[in-house]
C-alpha cells in the first residue's frame, strides 16, 4: 500500500488505504483466506463493526456500575476494529470489492466512532465531553477525505487517528478498572475524553495544514 503523508501522491488501488501493521500477520490472513470460503461481503463485515461498537459502548456506558462491564467495553473495541481491517483486506486483497464500498467503509466508521466516544463521555460523567470528542473525531475524517476530493492521496496522519482513539479507549477501560477496584472516581476515563477531543483538533490542524502544502501554488496560513 502506498499513502504519502507528507507530500506526493499515492499510486495503485490501495492508495487511500489506511496503513494497518496488522494487515502482513499470518493472523489476520488466515482469518481473510477463512472469510473467503464463506459468501459474507465486505460490506457486511463493516456493518458488524458497527454491532461490536454497540456492544462495546453499552459496557462503557454501564461500567462505572458495574466495572467487569469494562473488558466487555474493551472486547467491543478491539472486534469493532478486527473488522475494519478484515472488511478491506477481503476486498482487496478478496477481490470482493463493490461500487458501494467506499460508502460502507466510511460511514459505518463514524457511527462505530461516535457511539463509542459518546460512550466514554457519559461513562467519565461529562456527556457533553464524549459528543464534543465524537465531533472532533468525525471532522478528522472530513479533513481527510476532504483532501482526497482535491486528488490528494488520503492522508491518515495523527496524532489522533481512528486507531490511536481506540488504542486509548482500550487502555483507558483497563485502568479505569483499576481505579475501579480504588475509589468511585472516574478520573482515567475523563483524562481519556480530554485527550480524544483535543488530539482529534490537532489531527483535524495537521491533516489540514497537509492539504495546504500539496496545493500547488497555495499561500502559507
Amino acid at each position: 500500500m502506498s499513502v504519502a503523508p507528507e507530500g506526493g501522491e499515492a499510486e495503485g488501488p490501495g492508495a487511500d488505504r489506511r496503513p494497518i501493521a496488522a494487515r502482513d500477520s499470518g493472523f489476520a490472513r488466515r482469518l481473510t483466506a477463512l472469510l473467503l470460503k464463506t459468501p459474507v461481503t465486505p460490506n457486511q463485515i463493516s456493518l458488524f463493526s458497527i454491532v461490536f461498537a454497540a456492544i462495546g459502548a453499552a459496557a462503557l456506558f454501564w461500567a462505572p456500575r458495574w466495572p467487569l462491564l469494562y473488558l466487555v467495553a474493551i472486547a467491543g473495541i478491539q472486534l469493532r476494529l478486527l473488522c475494519n481491517l478484515l472488511d478491506g483486506m477481503v476486498a482487496v486483497e478478496g477481490g470482493r470489492g463493490s461500487p458501494v464500498g467506499a460508502l460502507y467503509n466510511e460511514f459505518p466508521d463514524r457511527i462505530a466512532d461516535t457511539l463509542l466516544i459518546v460512550a466514554l463521555g457519559y461513562a467519565a460523567g461529562a456527556g457533553w465531553l464524549g459528543w464534543a470528542g465524537a465531533l472532533a473525531a468525525a471532522l478528522t475524517a472530513y479533513v481527510r477525505v476532504f483532501g482526497g476530493s482535491l486528488g490528494q492521496a488520503q492522508d491518515f496522519r495523527g496524532p489522533m487517528a481512528k486507531q490511536h482513539r481506540m488504542a486509548l479507549m482500550s487502555l483507558a477501560s483497563l485502568l479505569a478498572l483499576g481505579e475501579a477496584m480504588l475509589t468511585t472516581e472516574r478520573f482515567v476515563l475523563y483524562l481519556a475524553g480530554w485527550i480524544i477531543l483535543i488530539g482529534a483538533l490537532l489531527t483535524c490542524a495537521t491533516r489540514t495544514r497537509a492539504i495546504v502544502s500539496r496545493l500547488s501554488g497555495a499561500a502559507k496560513p
